[in-house]
């Protein structure tokens, strides 16, 4: 795969906007089934909360940078498994905890609480990890995160939906009874169609690259879920908890993620198509991994 530490994907100003607001109604759509009762819930037991939130900014970056010395893949590539990793949980993961029977409210948390540490952590990761591995240094010496504008494209992109689909849900529980499923299901295939057509316009470099980088987002991938169903389970969480913890550490905000590769690293194309790819594959195991929990029946 030579070249792909060179190769800079096409992605304009106006489709990382449109990612931003298709994101937004993806968090959205989740939002408006729960209320506050049930974040007041979680506040009483922390401990689920604290276990996401470490599986998310520990384990999966440590876990990634141990798949990345024994892989020694090129710089780009190995850079963009670690920001995919740096990032909080994606938006996603909360629908596929729904499907699966696990806790809802403890997903959107941790999204939510992930997402503002993200401003700090997820830069703070990607610069420790990827610095000590040598091929992705040059990359990064010559890059500044603006921790101020990943604020505002997080809190536009995640919060501010989050607030206002639990404020309809308290204030208009009839709207949102209609709204729930067809919205759920209209922006899941909204930002996988996203996804879609942003690889079609780099057609090329998807296909000259993908083939060798599709093992290691897999790998990565089962890394992440294997990470967070183990770490669950070691601090003794319950099914229903356990459920959350897994899936929202291994599904990804790879929408961040385009964002962010666009936004501050020029496209690199080994990062984009790592986070373009993820993307995709978690969509897969995200449906695999929630129909094999709720095949378990319904835990609390």
């Amino acid at each position: 795969m030579s070249g792909i530490d060179e190769a800079a994907l096409n992605f304009s100003p106006a489709s990382l906007h449109a990612l931003n607001a298709i994101l937004a109604i993806v968090m959205f759509s989740v939002a408006i089934d729960l209320t506050p009762a049930e974040f007041r819930a979680l506040a009483r037991r922390p401990r689920a909360v604290l276990t996401g939130l470490v599986s998310q900014f520990m384990v999966l970056p440590a876990l990634t940078f141990a798949l990345v010395w024994v892989v020694q893949p090129q710089a780009s590539i190995a850079l963009g498994l670690m920001l995919v990793a740096a990032c909080p949980g994606g938006n996603i993961s909360n629908f596929f905890t729904h499907r699966a029977g696990g806790n809802s409210a403890l997903s959107v948390s941790l999204t939510a609480f992930a997402t503002v540490g993200a401003i700090v952590l997820t830069p703070f990761n990607i610069a420790f990890w990827g610095n000590l591995y040598a091929p992705s240094r040059e990359i990064l010496r010559a890059i500044v995160i603006d921790p101020v504008q990943v604020a505002i494209t997080v809190g536009l992109m995640l919060v501010l939906p989050l607030l206002l689909g639990v404020a309809l849900n308290m204030r208009r529980p009839d709207i949102t009874a209609r709204l729930r499923r067809p919205l759920q299901w209209v922006s899941m295939g909204i930002f996988v169609l996203f996804i879609v057509l942003a690889l079609r316009a780099n057609w090329a470099y998807f296909l000259e690259f993908a083939g060798g980088i599709a093992g290691l987002v897999a790998a990565h991938n089962a890394l992440a879920l294997a990470g967070g169903f183990i770490l669950a389970s070691l601090a003794g969480l319950s099914a229903f908890d356990r459920r959350a913890v897994t899936i929202e550490t291994g599904i990804q905000n790879s929408g961040l993620g385009l964002v962010l590769i666009f936004g501050f690293f020029g496209g690199i194309g080994g990062m984009a198509i790592v986070a373009a790819f993820w993307g995709i594959w978690h969509v897969f195991t995200g449906f695999a991994v929630a129909a094999l929990f709720a095949r378990q029946g319904v835990v609390r």
